[in-house]
């Protein structure tokens, strides 16, 4: 029997829209019923915005892969290796940054705090240096001890950025590892190119390694570029090994799972020593990372562009409501950090802002240096919602 005919060049599918979803009309009785700890730590009168947890819906691939997995009841033990996540990430780095990696390169761990703390046993000694940039993430503040090593603070120069010079005597007096935040949680800045290759330069001429922690990198907002550390110079990719996560860009942070993402041989060779515990994710992670990786930019976009509009919006009722709060944009993320100095809140503005506004902030002194006077608000909500924190803190002020 002959085959059937078939064309050489079948016709091409039409491309389908992308799914929209709904960020801006969150119902806040559909958000009091979620158990997260955004959602229960505090009394029902408080409005949270304080953790990095978002509240929009879930990209529908992840909450596809998801649900797949729940109906077949594979809630076991991950295999990373064998699940195409690294290929997954490759795949996603090359899309949104332009970053060629290697998936034999990329390392599957539980988290990026975990994943920084396992490494620090790697690139440093005891009792030597690890330089972090205050104000910065605080869990930065224990895992460093944890290790046995000691903290070296470089503070952010005062328009967010890295104080390059300082930091190249700290490796100079010994410090031999660094916890870089790119994109800087809490100040928002993206590091240049040029700062990068810099720091990188500084890095091997000291024989110190940076570790980045490029979490908030998929949600770099317009006007910035994220620029991956490892993949910026040759003295990079000796010196640096990145970090990073679907948590923060796709709200999966509950499902643990990151990746530990090296492109030189003596990098390599590092995280291969790691102990088997530091590279145990969650198979419900792994599952939902690698649907967002590989599926979740139609939601990532409209993600990123209701973080535009959400900061530009804070700039507007800031200005109407708080006059005398200072506030930069963020390059990145949906973490808003705000000058509350001239509100008269004293030097941990979250304490009255949670008893007598009835809004939960992150506390800024917790932050570490520079911190003193500000707070650290979630911008990743409805407008609606936003809009009801800063009224409510207005009326206190």
């Amino acid at each position: 029997m002959n085959p059937p005919n078939r064309s050489k060049n079948p016709p091409e599918l039409p491309e389908l829209a992308p799914e929209q979803y709904n960020l801006t009309d969150l119902s806040l009785d559909r958000l009091r019923k979620r158990r997260s700890a955004k959602w229960t730590a505090w009394p029902p009168d408080v409005l949270p915005s304080f953790v990095a947890e978002m509240d929009f819906p879930l990209a529908r691939p992840v909450k596809e892969a998801l649900t797949c997995a729940i109906e077949l009841d594979d809630t076991g033990y991950a295999n990373p290796d064998g699940s195409g996540l690294a290929a997954a990430f490759a795949d996603f780095a090359r899309r949104r940054f332009g970053w060629e990696v290697d998936p034999g390169q990329v390392t599957a761990t539980s988290d990026v705090v975990g994943g920084l703390r396992a490494l620090l046993d790697l690139v440093a000694g005891p009792h030597q240096g690890v330089v972090i940039n205050p104000p910065v993430y605080f869990p930065f503040f224990s895992i460093v001890p944890e290790a046995g090593r000691e903290l070296a603070e470089v503070p952010l120069r005062e328009d967010g950025r890295l104080d390059l010079e300082a930091i190249g005597r700290a490796f100079e007096r010994g410090a031999r590892a660094m916890i870089l935040c790119s994109p800087h949680n809490p100040a928002g800045t993206v590091p240049t190119r040029a700062e990068l290759e810099r720091l990188a330069e500084l890095a091997v001429a000291n024989d110190a390694w940076v570790l980045s922690d490029e979490i908030h990198a998929p949600l770099t907002l317009p006007g910035a570029t994220h620029v991956p550390f490892v993949d910026v110079s040759d003295a990079a990719r000796e010196c640096g090994i990145c970090v990073t996560s679907a948590s923060k860009a796709f709200n999966t942070a509950g499902l643990v799972c990151a990746v530990i993402v090296t492109a030189g041989e003596r990098a390599r060779r590092l995280v291969s020593e790691l102990p088997a515990g530091a590279t145990h994710p969650g198979h419900l992670g792994v599952i939902a990372s690698q649907a967002a990786f590989e599926s979740g930019d139609d939601w990532l976009d409209q993600v990123v562009a209701q973080l535009d509009l959400n900061r530009r919006l804070l700039a507007e009722l800031l200005a109407e409501h708080l006059p005398a709060a200072r506030y930069r944009p963020p390059e990145a993320g949906y973490l808003a950090w705000i000058d509350a100095t001239g509100l008269g809140l004293g030097p941990d503005p979250a304490t009255d802002i949670f008893d007598r506004a009835r809004v939960a902030v992150s506390s800024g002194p917790g932050f570490g240096r520079g911190g003193e006077g500000y707070f650290r608000l979630n911008i990743g909500t409805s407008p609606n919602l936003i809009e009801a924190a800063v009224r409510s803190i207005a009326e206190i002020t």
